[in-house]
Formats: structure tokens, sequence, C-alpha cells
């Protein structure tokens, strides 16, 4: 069995921005009224890059940072829920944008959780010895499925992409946890193309957007986060107290409060960057590693803890000891 670590990080976000004034003038709502109930400020939204392309500027800057040619990739695992296509993958997309040779590549959907669940899928893979260097990345274009006449959602999502480098190395993967509760799956959703064939007529004739129950997920959200937090670190042999940084899925601000609040940790240890980007989804918590260690954040031997919720309902966390040198 091999230890793995994180060698390298990179995002990339449109440079777009829609401020909360901007939907103002589309909506019915008001900057106070979003910046109160999510902390969300602005929040880029493409203007024509589509997930494929984010991705593998992301991935360029992750492969870079962990000093590595694109050849040395043997394995990517892209999470998302806007992808160019239904097929070819968008990891294959990105594979050969990239020049990863014959690196195996696929695509997993698990909502806002995929980072961590793409993340915990790669981190098996190295451990076990099947691949050496994998590529893992959360992009999303959420802004392509979202209804910008809905004022409930169309303030809550954006575009973005984080990526990162896992190798054989240090052990800086110490734990991690995932689940699911597919009850939920109502509460969170998009439907795909719908049902019809010549033998079928075609009835669904309505636009494909993102619903959400805002307050079913919400509940669920206050409630599975300092859970995924607390299950991470069973066993591990360390405490909240030896966490130096919390890192969430950037949803809600008011999540990550509750979150804090239930754990009675300091709301300053949670890193918070949803005033500037909004909700990524699968891109939230690598755009959030990278810009934490390009900052000088996140020093050798931190201890931190990614933790994240999504459509499906999904739900996870990692333990990870920081092992890459600072900038």
């Amino acid at each position: 069995m091999f230890d793995i670590e994180i060698t390298g990080t990179g995002r990339y976000v449109p440079e777009n921005k829609v401020t909360n004034h901007d939907l103002a003038a589309l909506v019915d709502t008001s900057d106070e009224w979003i910046t109160q109930m999510t902390g969300i400020k602005e929040r880029r939204i493409s203007l024509g890059e589509d997930t494929t392309e984010m991705a593998v500027q992301a991935s360029l800057k992750a492969i870079e940072d962990a000093g590595l040619r694109p050849e040395e990739i043997d394995l990517i695992i892209l999470a998302t829920v806007t992808p160019t296509y239904y097929f070819p993958s968008a990891a294959c997309l990105v594979q050969t944008r990239l020049g990863a040779g014959q690196a195996t590549s696929f695509d997993i959907s698990a909502g806002c959780t995929g980072f961590i669940y793409a993340l915990n899928i790669a981190a098996q893979f190295i451990k076990c010895g099947t691949y050496k260097t994998a590529l893992v990345v959360g992009a999303e274009v959420l802004s392509k499925i979202t209804d910008w006449s809905d004022r409930k959602t169309c303030v809550l999502f954006a575009d973005g992409a984080g990526a990162a480098v896992l190798q054989r190395g240090k052990a800086g993967i110490i734990a991690s946890f995932t689940g699911a509760d597919g009850r939920g799956a109502d509460y969170l959703y998009c439907h795909g193309v719908p049902f019809g064939n010549q033998l079928v007529p075609v009835k669904d004739t309505q636009p494909h957007y993102t619903v959400m129950n805002g307050r079913e997920v919400f509940k669920f959200a206050v409630n599975i986060m300092p859970e995924s937090i607390l299950k991470v670190l069973e066993g591990s042999g360390f405490t909240l107290n030896d966490i130096k940084y919390f890192i969430p899925h950037q949803a809600n601000i008011r999540i990550i409060d509750s979150a804090a609040k239930k754990l009675k940790v300091d709301r300053d240890r949670f890193y918070v960057n949803i005033d500037k980007y909004g909700n990524t989804s699968s891109a939230s918590i690598p755009i959030a590693l990278d810009e934490m260690s390009r900052k000088g954040q996140l020093l050798p031997g931190d201890l931190i803890v990614v933790t994240g919720f999504g459509a499906g309902l999904t739900y996870g966390a990692h333990l990870i000891k920081w092992t890459k040198a600072n900038y």
C-alpha cells in the first residue's frame, strides 16, 4: 500500500464578474438580501468558455505546480454535473488537450461533493498501486443550467474549475469518508434529455434547469457537514483541536456558520471565499485549496479537513496533512 500526497493545485475562473447589483436588475432581489442570506457578493459567469476549457486551464496550473509534465499523468478523474457533452467524457477531452498520453480518463457525477468523491477514488487507485500520478478536477458551468428568472437559484450558482495532482509519496491523505442518501434526490436536481423516441412521443417540453428545495437542502447540509467532519476524524488519532483549517464546500455562509457553531470551532478556522465566487459546485473545494496554497496559508505539516455535500444527496470529507512546500 502506498501513501498519497497532494503535490500541485490549480484553479481557473472566468474573468466576467456578475455582482448582486447586476442580478437585482434582472430579478426581484437586492445586494442586501443576497449577502445576508448567502454570503455571496459576486460570482464568475462564463461568456463562452465551457467546462472542458476551464478544466484544462486549471489542470495546466496544477501540473505545473507539481513540477510535472502532462505525459506523467496516468489517471484523470473529472467531477462535473455540467459536462461539455454527454459523451465522450470531459476527462477524455481534457486528456487530449493536455497531451496526457494514454491516461485512464473518466467523469463522475456526485453534485457538489464531486471533488470529494473523485479525490477518494483517485487515492484508492494510487494506494493499491494501480496508478502513480492522478489529476483530479472539479469543473462546472452552472450558468448553462440556471434559470436566470428564478431568484431563488440564480443568485447562488456560478462557473469555475479547480484541480489537484495526487502522487505516491508522503502520508498526505490520512482518512476519507463518503456517503449518500438517495431519499433526498428530489431536493436538488436537473432533468436530462426528456424521454421519447419513434414509438413514444416526447411529453416534457419544459426547459431543463436546476431545481432546488432550498429549505430541505439547508436542513440536510447543516447536519451532514459537522457529521462528516467528525466521522472522518474517527480513529485517526486527531481531534477538532488539531485541525488548522476546515475547507467546506462554498454553498451558503449560513451553513458554514452553523457547522462551526455545532462543532464549537472558531469560525475563523473555516475558510470562506463564497463572497467572490458563489457556489461553483464540484469546483469550490479545489478552488479554495489552490487559493489558500498560493497565498501561503497552508504550510507543510498543517492538518486540514475538506468537506462537502451536494445533489444525490451526497456528502463526504477528507483529513489531509499538507505536505506541499510553501510558495
